[in-house]
């Protein structure tokens, strides 16, 4: 008689091939149906022979959670969410009227975090699974999850992602713990070694510094590269050292960090022999009748330059020149150019015209300048007065460039800028720049997004264009605005030259507006409720 693997193998072959062309061995029937008898026999034999395995250690007991819990209606409402994105997941077209309910997990988390509320022990499955599918809801996730979240997800391989930690992790030993840092330093994964750098560096960054010393020449370099931005939380003057020594690496990419991180140190050696480069080819022109900017780029990228960072070959269609000039200016401190020209203020120097038609190049490394050195007087200069189109700003009409400058300046100055500027262009160019603002949204700035749909909406435009700016609307608006809007809700008449069927859109779109933001209003009652 054949032994059961052989038969279930005839049988696994007979059904891939048919058993028209594979027959059943004789005395086992003929058909498909005799096939799933079978099938179903060798089956049961099978699972009847297996002996009990040995029983698995019994987890040790969860951590205790001291944060107090949801208030119930808080709780139910979490529970709404987490199911409605498992629903949400599979199902497909046109949202109606009705909240995106996923889209309100980040802001519900955010609130329950800042309220120090502990997760519900039966939601911590739900709430992991939504923090493994989706990256931007971790941080959050993970934090509300607390200590018994981590515990549980180290019984359950598909959370590995929450066993990685962030700095802070209950997984990752005390950083005064100097036996237990060391040890897992040197025998932990890539992604506990770098938590555990984060930790270390937030709580003693001399002691960071010396961990990542210890081991650097024997580290791979694409682990050199993140263990070297780790240090930018808490970059000073302390770092310099090693990071000089870095600028010899290996590896281009880590050299290309070090130079960079060390360019956001004003003092730093590095710093001043850039502002000594670009200071020979970014000068006042004193021959000119009116004040200009005389420019004049460096002939060759030597090895020097090269070891502080430039780098040599330009991406195509730059020229050779201008992309040296940038990076040099790039990686000069801005205090340097009000000494240059004579006391000028950053908004004056700016505003001086360039020669030679070098002005794009020279101003677009301003920016980056002025983003990397987080300097907001200068980010004001090169943004300009916001009812100028950008592309007669005095900086740079990249609307991304844009968003790194404004994300240096205060928040309400940021948010009154940009409702200046919807005002002024509308939001066909807003998109970028309204992701940068506080939320929610400061009055001025919704009501001006708001006015500039509602004049879209009333010209008849083409209304799925403005789904974005409407989601973040959704979003980023102050539920209170909820009562202003209802008024557009309404249906209107459609305009002769309208997108066919766009009054009824805008319609549906503003009711999902009002009712998205009346349930934020409730989610925020609901977590101010007192616990009976």
């Amino acid at each position: 008689m054949p032994s059961t693997t052989t038969a279930w193998e005839e049988l696994v072959t007979s059904a891939l091939l048919g058993t028209d062309r594979r027959p059943l061995a004789s005395g086992a029937g003929r058909g498909p149906i005799a096939l799933l008898d079978a099938a179903a026999l060798h089956t049961l034999r099978r699972r009847a022979g297996l002996r009990p395995a040995a029983a698995a250690a019994r987890p040790g007991t969860a951590p205790a959670d001291p944060r107090p819990p949801l208030p119930p209606a808080a709780r139910r409402r979490l529970a709404q969410l987490l199911a409605d994105r498992s629903a949400s997941s599979s199902a497909g077209g046109r949202r109606g009227a009705a909240p995106d309910l996923t889209e309100l997990i980040p802001q519900w988390l955010a609130a329950a975090d800042l309220r120090g509320f502990r997760a519900p022990a039966s939601l911590l499955p739900p709430l992991l699974d939504a923090a493994r599918a989706r990256t931007d809801l971790r941080p959050q996730a993970l934090a509300f999850a607390g200590p018994r979240g981590l515990w549980l997800a180290g019984l359950n391989p598909e959370w590995k992602f929450a066993l990685r930690g962030s700095p802070g992790s209950s997984l990752l030993p005390d950083p005064t713990d100097a036996d237990a840092v060391h040890r897992l330093w040197e025998e932990g994964l890539f992604a506990e070694r770098v938590a555990l750098l984060g930790a270390v560096r937030a709580h003693d960054p001399g002691g960071a510094l010396a961990l990542l010393t210890s081991t650097w020449p024997t580290e791979r370099a694409e682990d050199r590269l993140m263990f070297l931005d780790s240090l930018r939380a808490g970059l000073s003057a302390a770092d310099e050292p090693f990071l000089e020594q870095a600028l010899s690496d290996r590896s281009r990419n880590v050299r290309a960090t070090a130079a960079e991180l060390l360019s956001a140190l004003p003092e730093s050696a590095l710093a001043r022999r850039m502002a000594a480069r670009a200071s020979s080819c970014v000068n006042p022109d004193l021959t000119a009748g009116a004040a200009t900017v005389a420019v004049e780029a460096p002939h060759e990228c030597d090895a020097a330059m090269q070891r502080d960072g430039v780098v040599a070959v330009p991406p195509s269609g730059r020229g050779e020149r201008s992309w040296w000039l940038g990076q040099l200016v790039e990686a000069t401190p801005l205090s340097v150019w009000p000494t240059r020209f004579g006391g000028r203020t950053a908004r004056e120097i700016v505003a001086l015209p360039v020669a030679d038609g070098w002005g794009e190049e020279l101003h677009a490394a301003w920016c980056r300048a002025a983003v990397r050195q987080r300097d907001p007087q200068w980010a004001r200069a090169l943004l300009g007065a916001p009812s100028l189109p950008p592309s007669n700003g005095p900086g740079t009409a990249s609307l991304a460039e844009r968003s790194k400058l404004l994300a240096t300046l205060p928040g309400a100055e940021r948010a009154a800028w940009v409702a200046d500027f919807v005002a002024a262009h509308g939001l066909s160019e807003a998109f970028q720049l309204l992701g940068v603002c506080p939320v929610p949204w400061a009055e001025p700035l919704g009501r001006s997004v708001v006015d500039a749909l509602d004049i879209a909406r009333e010209a008849g435009s083409y209304p799925w264009s403005f789904s974005g700016v409407m989601g973040l609307a959704e979003r980023c608006l102050n539920p209170a605005e909820a009562d202003r809007l209802e008024v557009l809700t309404t249906t209107p008449d459609e305009p002769e030259d309208a997108s066919p069927g766009a009054a009824g859109y805008w319609s549906e779109a503003f009711r999902r507006l009002v009712s998205t933001l009346r349930l934020r209003a409730a989610m925020d009652a609901e977590l101010e409720a007192e616990i009976a």
